[in-house]
């Protein structure tokens, strides 16, 4: 049986056939046969995300006149039906996501220049790890399960955390085992994760659960555990029936998205529902994540194994090691002992050394990753390609041993200061309205295994500070209302008005996104103007911001939608 989440390997044996003295190329003809699948053997691939190079691989065939063939699945059980016949729970079917604003200002007098890209997305990282955003939100998980949670399924309902790392797993509990003590509830919470060195000290989940790890699965179903906060750890594979409500505070998407979510799928006779509540993703691209495996999944056209020719020229027209070199490894790896270990690094070592010395920098990051989309690939490549190639196979023997000494490479942080050039000012988290996320009716293609070439080192966007600074409180959240109550009264009642309007409601209804869309965007300006005789403050910053008006108009449209597509079904 193959499992798509594991690597593919060889399995070759290390001695010849009795009697038999078996030579080099004998030897990497006897790899290369035990890269292909048996013909006397059958092989299947069981999951619920097949991935592009699972389905090439034990996908059907389809060939199409003129166009590139389909791998299509030799049988399938999809998340629709799974779901219609009460196998599983629609994960989707109540979700609410949160909005964060922040206001960060400008600390120093000077103006320096950073890279604009990467200060924006450090700017983010810094004031979502801020103690005030951290007990925001947990102040907001514990309410709600309070509130909402608890007594679901018979009064035994569990959560699940999800956090961004380690540090925030544990400031996550911290927090939330705080306030659960502040409130003299029954509950506690259970922490996740794999033990970590932070500030010169391991830490470990058994010493803040207080018990050894191995017990976490089992103390979860028990009282008074009901919160699991993790970091990575159960957001795959993890089967628990109890498990209700999720609350997530990290960036998923594609397959990560639908195995994490898909946490809560489990029945149990007396679950009903399950409920995300998501301070992290964007809905549409939840939605886009789920799409891809919600009926079945197709591969359309196929690997193109001539690409390992495009990275194998790349990577030789550096012309820093010689095919001696490669012959040399490959026949002290496959016929030699381990004491012929020090021959193979004495050679690597004197390829490193030219790497590094004929090299200049951007050669050598388009060279490195080259050779790693190289050793990506060729593994999976060999299994499926109609030919053998006894050369492609010395290369990668070479380049497995070779990427393990190159050199990691520099990276320039042009972001070096920043943080200590800015203050954390404001931060705001607003309720979005609870939305069913509907997927529709139809197949999704994926396409093959991509191959990079690599490409040299990007050049940074310098701007500076005050400009940053600016962007970043524009985008997410720079606006004083007088009235904060009044303005999200009349943000939330935007999709029930849109609704109103014929046109819009039958291109929803009629599954045409593209009318629906326009419909929108010609109703929903007419419909906030009309708004001017109620209150001006909402009205006079949605059209004086076009930041404030297109984050209004999407969240709307996802809302209207999502309303209309259930009451339709």
């Amino acid at each position: 049986m193959y499992q798509e989440e594991d690597s593919i390997s060889v399995a070759a044996e290390d001695q010849a056939p009795y009697g038999q003295q078996e030579d080099f190329e004998d030897k990497i003809n006897r790899i290369l046969k035990g890269r292909k699948m048996a013909k006397n053997a059958n092989y299947y691939a069981f999951t619920a995300t097949p991935k592009n190079k699972t389905l090439e691989m034990f996908g059907d065939k389809v060939e199409r006149i003129n166009d590139e063939p389909l791998y299509i699945p030799f049988h399938e059980y999809t998340m629709k039906q799974a779901i219609e016949e009460g196998f599983i729970l629609d994960v989707l079917k109540y979700y609410t996501p949160y909005s964060s604003y922040y206001r960060v200002l400008k600390a120093v007098e000077d103006d320096p220049e950073f890279d604009r890209n990467k200060a924006l997305g450090k700017i983010r990282a810094y004031v979502e790890r801020q103690p005030e955003t951290i007990e925001k939100k947990a102040e907001i998980i514990v309410e709600h399960f309070s509130r909402k949670v608890y007594m679901k399924i018979g009064g035994h309902a569990r959560a699940m955390v999800i956090t961004s790392s380690i540090e925030r797993a544990i400031e996550y509990y911290k927090t939330i085992t705080k306030m659960l003590e502040e409130r003299n509830s029954p509950y506690k919470a259970i922490v996740a994760f794999t033990d970590k060195e932070i500030n010169g000290k391991v830490v470990t989940e058994a010493e803040l659960n207080g018990f050894p790890s191995a017990e976490i699965e089992q103390r979860i179903e028990q009282e008074p555990y009901r919160f699991l906060i993790v970091a990575d750890k159960f957001q795959t594979g993890y089967d628990q029936p109890l498990l209700h409500t999720m609350y997530v505070d990290k960036l998923i998407s594609d397959v990560k998205a639908v195995q994490t979510l898909s946490r809560l799928n489990r029945c149990h006779p007396k679950k009903q529902d399950t409920f995300v509540l998501d301070f992290a993703n964007d809905p549409e691209m939840i939605r886009m994540s789920f799409q891809k495996y919600y009926k079945t999944t197709i591969l359309a056209g196929e690997s193109d194994i001539n690409k390992l020719n495009d990275l194998t020229e790349i990577i030789e027209g550096f012309n820093f090691y010689t095919q001696q070199d490669v012959d040399s490894v490959t026949e002290l790896k496959l016929m030699g002992t381990d004491a012929d270990r020090p021959k193979i690094d004495a050679v690597i070592d004197g390829v490193v050394v030219r790497f590094k010395t004929e090299l200049n920098e951007d050669e050598q990051i388009k060279c490195k990753s080259a050779i790693k989309n190289f050793c990506r690939c060729y593994p999976y490549f060999s299994s499926i390609m109609p030919f053998e190639s006894p050369e492609w196979e010395k290369q990668y023997i070479f380049y497995a041993l070779l990427v393990k000494k190159l050199p990691k490479l520099k990276i320039d942080d042009n972001t070096q200061g920043l943080l200590e050039d800015i203050d954390f000012d404001k931060y705001r988290i607003v309720k979005e309205e609870e939305r069913a996320i509907v997927l529709e009716n139809e197949d999704t293609a994926v396409n093959p295994i991509p191959v990079g070439t690599g490409g040299g080192k990007p050049q940074p966007e310098m701007d500076v500070l005050s400009s940053i600074v600016k962007d970043f409180n524009d985008t997410y959240g720079n606006i004083e209302w007088k009235n904060r109550d009044e303005v999200q009264r009349q943000i939330e009642e935007l999709p029930s008005r849109i609704a109103t309007s014929v046109d819009f409601v039958n291109a929803v209804r009629n599954g045409d996104k593209q009318v629906a869309q326009i419909t929108f965007n010609d109703d929903i300006i007419n419909i906030v103007a009309g708004m001017l005789e109620e209150k001006t403050e909402f009205v006079q910053t949605y059209f004086a911001n076009p930041d404030f008006q297109n984050f209004v108009n999407a969240r709307v449209f996802q809302a209207a939608v999502s309303r209309l597509s259930g009451q339709r079904m």
